[in-house]
């Protein structure tokens, strides 16, 4: 029998069944441990010091004694501490993104998702370079910086040197003040060899979600396919920290599993990328399984209501407060409205899931992976935000200026983050602002910037802010970064 082990390269020992299982275990023992659970609420909570703020962050058992706790006053605490802690970590600002699905060529047998191998019906399509190129303007006319590719697993229809290229062809288009500064990945576990190729392309974050970390119900999830090798998939992120890549995101699909296991496992990911590469997870996605093509999500008996929701993304902020936190379409306006507040810092906007699906005036459905539930337009969803006092950023500076990994999550630790993320927020607004926005929203933009120009604290920051921004409006200068 596998013995737990953070530290360990295998996926059996630092994924344990058996220490996820005692964990469940001792959260239901104490999940009304009052002494105990004020005990942790404690250690989270986030404490000033010389240097800024720090946060200790929870250990996986800590973590799911307050998702086990149902005492109805010690869970507003808990979303409380999430907010806090997202605002000293984070401020108010909220990056944006959207996703470019590249081909929907899958081998994979997965049961969930409809590009799975026997869906024959669907329709299969893989862009072309130009297609490539028609895509990233039409999203660089909706004013994105930030892209996470999206594609199937084929090596015959899909091999990295077609991944290579398409990331290549999306740097390379320039259009009118449009440019994607910033490209994510999300594509299968690969070798170590094809993450280090997507690093010297100038990837930014990889992301793969883990789907399920119940290893019994991934094989069953996965029937056939590359996919189905459950030790190759868990450890895909050490391999991508070997190439090179030291930002990498993490996510599981909730709904295929009983929720409190796969959080258990996903803190759990999360404690070992730390303790072996010094450095935990960029980012944390909290996808809910969807309706798609000939995929009913109801076919799966581990659904969870948002209530449980919004107290699975809080503790996740409590346990792992520094990493990000994402949020997409795939959720409704009011549940993002919500989980905005407990701890989410990207969103996507705009976002289609279907392959060349943004240079369609209509969204189309036959391609799509998942349905999208938020179906407003970018202008729209940075309106909304702007209206409830959050700040819609497009910036990319942390990653140009070689603040990744260890580095950025050493400025976030002790604060200084907000020192440059926030001013790098009004700029890149502003440039949204004058480039794209419509009326409306321009004239809540540059009202909210003026608001927020006089929190920045240090006077000489907050100066060379003003005259970035006057230059933006007024010169067509655009990517000013601190």
């Amino acid at each position: 029998m596998a013995i737990y082990n953070p530290k360990s390269l295998k996926a059996e020992e630092f994924i344990n069944d058996g220490e996820i299982l005692a964990t469940l275990e001792y959260a239901e023992q104490n999940k009304n441990n009052i002494e105990l659970i004020d005990a942790i609420l404690e250690k989270a909570r986030p404490k000033k010091n010389g240097n800024g703020v720090t946060c200790a962050g929870l250990t996986h058992r800590e973590a799911s004694v307050l998702l086990a706790c149902d005492i109805p006053e010690k869970i507003e605490e808990i979303y409380k501490i999430a907010e806090e802690i997202k605002l000293a970590f984070y401020g108010n600002r909220i990056v944006m993104f959207a996703p470019l699905y590249l081909s929907n060529y899958c081998v994979n047998g997965c049961v969930y998702c409809p590009y799975h191998l026997k869906n024959k019906h669907i329709a299969r399509k893989k862009l072309t370079q130009d297609e490539v190129k028609a895509e990233v303007i039409a999203l660089q006319d909706m004013g994105h910086k930030r892209l996470a590719i999206e594609a199937g697993e084929d090596p015959k229809n899909n091999p990295i040197e077609y991944i290579l290229e398409c990331i290549k062809t999306i740097y390379s288009v320039h259009h009118k003040n449009g440019d994607i500064r910033r490209v994510n990945v999300n594509i299968a576990a690969t070798t170590v060899e094809n993450y280090r190729k997507l690093k010297e392309a100038g990837i930014g974050t990889y992301i793969l979600f883990q789907e399920t970390y119940h290893k019994e119900s991934y094989l069953k999830l996965h029937p056939t396919g590359p996919k189905h090798d459950y030790d190759y998939h868990t450890e895909a992120m050490d391999r991508a920290m070997e190439g090179g890549i030291d930002d990498v995101g993490l996510g599981v699909l909730f709904g295929l599993e009983l929720y409190k296991y796969e959080f258990a496992g996903l803190i759990m990911h999360a404690e070992h990328l730390e303790a072996v590469h010094g450095v935990g997870p960029h980012t944390i996605s909290v996808p809910r399984i969807k309706k798609a093509d000939d995929i009913d999500p109801t076919a799966f008996d581990n659904s969870i209501s948002d209530e449980i929701f919004a107290k699975i993304t809080a503790c996740i902020r409590l346990a792992v407060p520094y990493t990000g936190m994402i949020i997409s379409t795939r959720e409704t306006e009011a549940t993002r409205t919500k989980l905005l507040r407990l701890g989410i810092s990207q969103v996507s906007g705009g976002s289609r899931t279907s392959v060349g699906g943004y240079t369609q005036d209509e969204r189309p459905h036959d391609t799509e992976q998942f349905d999208v539930s938020d179906q407003r337009t970018l202008d729209e969803v940075v309106a909304w935000l702007m209206e409830n006092g959050h700040i819609p950023s497009f910036c990319t500076a942390c990653y140009r200026e070689g603040r990744t990994g260890d580095r950025f999550m050493s400025l976030c630790k002790n604060g200084q983050i907000l020192n440059c993320c926030h001013p790098n927020a009004l700029m890149t607004l502003t440039e949204y602002l004058v480039d794209y926005a419509s009326d409306k929203t321009k004239e809540i933009g540059y009202k909210l910037i003026e608001e927020e120009l006089e929190k920045i604290p240090n006077e000489k920051v907050k100066a060379i802010a003003i005259d970035n921004i006057e230059n933006i409006k007024n010169s067509n200068r655009r990517d000013f970064r601190f």
